[in-house]
């Protein structure tokens, strides 16, 4: 491999976009009384919110701290990150009010301010990620080093619960992509799939309800 391959970026990417905006139609269904929540469905609705909010948050920080110096150090001129780092100083105040948002949510029920806070981070998330893709995957490609992404890569992984991470992957990967995927990753991910695919879709069927299939 000659340039860095971003297809973990991108799936992540598709992932916290499309959960965030299911969870926000969720959160709306909830208000208008489409759905309901007992206590279990409610307290791991707010897990689920929680988790999802610092797995963005993580996401930004490796950005801000890893990518971005790699970025400077590789492409100098070529690349302005004020925009984007203005985005993420935007963002992660409003992924700790939805974090916050989420525990009212359980104690109490009341979706519609979480419903409001989860568009809202839907709508910040799909311009700002679109905005990032279209700048920086070219400058990524040109100028970075594999081995300096594999870095970025590392960082971004570290900490992160592949119990929860990997089944999401498979969920919003293209099946080309999966192939590619696999082929990367070797056996190993086959058999992670495997043993956590079933614990996933039972959170999923337990959180979504009917909108499980979404």
């Amino acid at each position: 491999m000659t340039t860095p391959e971003l297809l973990g970026f991108q799936i992540t990417h598709r992932v916290m976009r499309g959960e965030t905006r299911r969870l926000a139609v969720l959160a709306a269904e909830l208000t208008e009384g489409g759905q309901s929540a007992d206590a279990a469905r409610a307290a791991a609705i707010g897990t689920y919110v929680t988790k999802l909010c610092a797995y963005i948050h993580h996401h930004h920080v490796s950005e801000d701290e890893v990518l971005w110096p790699v970025l400077e150090r590789s492409a100098g001129a070529e690349v302005d990150l004020r925009d984007l780092s203005d985005d993420h100083s935007e963002l992660d105040p409003l992924l700790a009010e939805i974090s916050g948002q989420a525990r009212v949510f359980v104690s109490t029920g009341d979706a519609a301010r979480l419903a409001a806070l989860l568009t809202r981070l839907a709508d910040m998330l799909d311009e700002h990620i679109e905005e990032e893709e279209r700048l920086l995957f070219p400058i990524i490609r040109k100028y970075v080093s594999v081995a300096d992404w594999e870095k970025v890569e590392k960082a971004v992984r570290k900490g992160g619960d592949v119990r929860t991470e990997l089944p999401r992957i498979e969920e919003y990967a293209r099946p080309e992509e999966l192939v590619r995927l696999r082929k990367m990753a070797g056996p190993a991910l086959t058999v992670m799939l495997s043993l956590f695919r079933g614990g996933h879709r039972r959170r999923k069927r337990l959180v979504y309800g009917s909108l499980a299939g979404l």
